[in-house]
């Protein structure tokens, strides 16, 4: 018995360098770029590790993107308006200046109505009768019950793809109410009209095409352009950003340009969770 409990005390002392040997290696793990990615965030990351997103090194030999724009002079928008009771008309268009802005030309205005009249471009059209709470894109006042120029334009700013600008709405730029019917009073929707676009696609040497869902890139393409390509991607939990532009066959800093300050967190640039990437170089 004595020779046994001895053989037994010899057999545990030899094995307890070894049982502890494992547990000093995993305090001291290595954290490879490869053990970083297989460790998929699963909570809300905090707004202060929020940064712009950067191009990958590799991404320095590849074209810049580019997207030409519309060539001046081009009509993108025409139209005639008669307001309700025929008191106001005029004639629009809407050009390209060749920069990627536009301007709204406006002919052959007359008007009886004893206020100035202005007219704006909206995305949400009002009804005739309501009152203006915002101005809109490209707000100009064509005339007044003295003063009425045949012609005048105005600058659309810096939109560059005004297509969604749905309605073209005439109001009163009345001062008050003053000595002026309730229906002329300060910003009264006088006529509105439904824009008809016709602005060409720019071209760009930028082409998303979907390569399939896979690994740190498994979100869903919410929406297409008329030709099929992809146009908007909802990110899925655990995206990062270099596997996103290879699915869709464009480099970091493709993407970084149809996204403008594109903000990811951690190393490895994950994106956030449920928002939406724009990929159709005609939408920026």
């Amino acid at each position: 018995m004595t020779a046994v409990a001895a053989a037994l005390t010899i057999s545990l002392a030899a094995c307890s360098p070894v049982s502890a040997h494992p547990a000093a290696h995993t305090s001291h793990k290595h954290h490879s770029k490869v053990q970083h990615l297989n460790s998929t965030p699963t909570e809300t990351p905090d707004p202060a590790d929020s940064r712009p997103a950067t191009p990958d090194p590799a991404d320095a030999s590849q074209p810049a993107p580019t997207l030409t724009p519309v060539p001046a002079g081009t009509v993108v928008a025409e139209g005639d308006v008669a307001s309700p009771k025929g008191s106001i008309h005029f004639h629009y268009r809407v050009a390209a200046n060749g920069d990627n802005t536009y301007t709204a030309q406006y002919s052959n205005f007359t008007s009886t109505v004893p206020v100035p009249v202005s007219v704006t471009l909206l995305d949400v059209p009002p009804k005739v009768g309501d009152g203006l709470t915002w101005h809109g894109v490209g707000d100009h006042q064509l005339g007044g019950p003295t003063t009425s120029p045949a012609s005048s334009s105005a600058s659309l700013g810096s939109e560059d793809e005004p297509s969604y600008l749905t309605s073209l709405v005439t109001y009163s730029s009345a001062a008050s109410f003053d000595g002026v019917p309730v229906e002329l009073g300060p910003n009264k929707v006088l006529a509105v009209d439904t824009v008809q676009w016709n602005v060409p696609v720019r071209q760009s040497n930028v082409h998303p095409v979907d390569g399939g869902t896979r690994t740190y890139a498994a979100g869903t393409v919410t929406a297409t352009t008329s030709s099929g390509a992809p146009k908007s991607y909802r990110i899925a939990p655990g995206d990062i950003t270099s596997f996103v532009a290879k699915r869709f066959g464009i480099s970091v800093q493709d993407l970084i340009w149809l996204n403008t300050n594109l903000q990811v967190f951690g190393d490895q640039q994950y994106l956030y969770a449920g928002t939406t990437l724009n990929l159709d170089p005609n939408s920026i």
